[in-house]
């Protein structure tokens, strides 16, 4: 049932680019999208300007990689008609104990890590394509501002994100895919783009090895209980969105 269900929802979006190829006007340029399989496992990491980004990943990485899925909060089970979607297409659901939970119940410390894990399991034997939003939210001018943020384009990087997925599925996964979604014509509404007032869409695709990472200093399993693993674990984040500011640099001036 898992694989149907999966291939009900390639299907739909495929027959959503059949007709934006019909009757939209919207061009996509691409690079980095050749050597991928529908037989691995990718962490699929990228920028956030618009709910246009997911239909956008959607599009690009259609039948390239294996079906996208997000990584959500346990309550977002509860959302009218997407949450049971979501439970169908078998997202992977969150459950996250805050500090305070934990300093009263010192037995909940790694157990949401360890329900995660189980929750998991089945993409064991099954390719699936991890996303995540390193932002954490789209950005707007007033966000950017009241973060003070030191890239041109970009929110600041939040690491945590991608260490969960990493401490749940890091063995698993094959490759990081870093993307870079930039809309030359400014940041479009859903409303723009499903009605194909969306000019051009640029799409950047960076390769890198989930292996590679995990052996390397930038990252431990002892992230969240060493703030000195935290430290090292950012400093790469942020020197991976300062290069990725610098893509965004140049597919403006293109």
């Amino acid at each position: 049932m898992s694989y149907l269900l999966d291939g009900f929802a390639t299907m739909w979006i495929s027959v959503n680019t059949l007709n934006q190829n019909i009757f939209s006007r919207t061009k996509f340029e691409t690079t980095g999208l050749e050597g991928f399989s529908k037989k691995d496992w990718y962490l699929v990491i990228s920028n956030h300007r618009s709910w246009v980004d997911i239909l956008v990943l959607q599009r690009v990485f259609n039948r390239k990689i294996p079906f996208l899925k997000f990584f959500l909060k346990k309550e977002l089970i509860w959302v009218p008609f997407l949450g049971i979607a979501w439970w169908a297409l078998d997202f992977p659901f969150m459950h996250r104990y805050s500090k305070a939970m934990i300093a009263k119940r010192p037995d909940l410390k790694g157990k949401d890590l360890e329900n995660t894990k189980k929750a998991c399991e089945k993409f064991k034997s099954k390719p699936v394509s991890i996303m995540n939003f390193v932002e954490g939210t789209r950005l707007t001018p007033e966000k950017h501002a009241r973060q003070s943020s030191a890239f041109q384009h970009l929110l600041k990087p939040k690491a945590g994100g991608i260490a969960f997925v990493l401490g749940a599925m890091g063995e698993q996964l094959h490759k990081l895919l870093d993307v870079t979604i930039h809309y030359p014509e400014g940041t479009p509404t859903f409303w723009d783009f499903a009605c194909g007032k969306v000019g051009k869409v640029q799409v950047l695709v960076k390769v890198q090895s989930i292996e590679a990472l995990l052996n390397s200093d930038a990252y431990s399993a002892d992230y969240f209980d060493d703030p000195a693993q935290r430290v090292k674990f950012q400093r790469w984040l942020t020197e991976l969105w300062q290069q990725k500011d610098q893509d965004i640099e140049v597919l403006i001036s293109k």
